[in-house]
């Protein structure tokens, strides 16, 4: 059952998200106008569609189109996001994509992060759905088992990237790492001890405003910071060992 336009503070917070998703848009379609290197454009592009996906479902969610409620079993009646999980299913693809074009990924190393992703999320949103608190938490932590399988995966990826890149590429490349790992494991905490995993230590406010930061900082701020080095960006595949990151 489609639930009416969020009211009180969780929409305050979907509307700054919305902002900011825009104003990061606005940055890079504003940085990556007139780009020539083949390379980097595909960079800008990537990060365009990140923050183009969000920015919608951001406003989907603060205008009440995103929201949905589900009602359990013991009768609690629990407001669902469903645009959350629309925009999770193709922006965090993107940003491992960011990644491994980064390193350097090869297309089956690529393909399974990619399909460890899409099975996170997926199993999220079925536990977001899940009539009964005790399998909403089974769901949540099949999800978290997956999202540590791809951070294996992903560290593995990129320490064997290391040795043929350049101290720059090697430097951006580990920052970018150890920030998603910090932030994506952020993500299941939230929600195991938020509205939608039932336990209700975080209210639905608290909750959003969680969210809205974590989704800024792993959207807008990770492209903003990769996006920079453009001397770095515009080196990989040429040989270039010397490289350094630009202002």
């Amino acid at each position: 059952m489609a639930a009416p336009a969020t009211p009180g503070s969780e929409q305050i917070w979907l509307w700054i998200g919305t902002i900011g998703m825009a104003l990061g848009l606005l940055y890079f379609l504003g940085r990556g106008w007139g780009v020539k290197d083949k390379k980097l454009r595909q960079f800008y592009a990537i990060n365009i569609f990140v923050t183009t996906i969000a920015f919608s479902m951001y406003f989907a969610m603060a205008t009440g189109f995103g929201l949905t409620e589900v009602e359990l079993l013991d009768g609690t009646v629990l407001d669902i996001y469903w645009a959350r999980y629309t925009d999770w299913l193709f922006t965090t693809p993107l940003l491992l994509l960011d990644l491994a074009l980064l390193a350097n990924a090869d297309r089956e190393t690529i393909y399974t992060l990619i399909g460890l992703d899409v099975f996170m999320i997926a199993t999220g949103l079925i536990g977001a759905f899940a009539q009964e608190a005790i399998w909403r938490i089974v769901w949540w932590g099949i999800s978290t088992g997956a999202l540590l399988v791809l951070l294996y995966v992903l560290v593995g990826t990129l320490s064997e990237a290391a040795p043929s890149q350049s101290d720059a590429a090697r430097s951006l490349t580990s920052t970018l790492k150890n920030l998603l790992i910090v932030l994506w494991l952020a993500y299941p905490v939230v929600w195991i001890l938020g509205t939608e995993g039932t336990l209700g230590f975080i209210p639905l406010y608290a909750e959003t405003a969680a969210f809205m930061v974590l989704d800024l900082t792993a959207k807008v701020g990770f492209g903003a910071y990769l996006l920079k080095n453009h001397d770095v960006l515009t080196s990989l595949g040429t040989g270039a060992g010397s490289a350094q990151p630009a202002d």
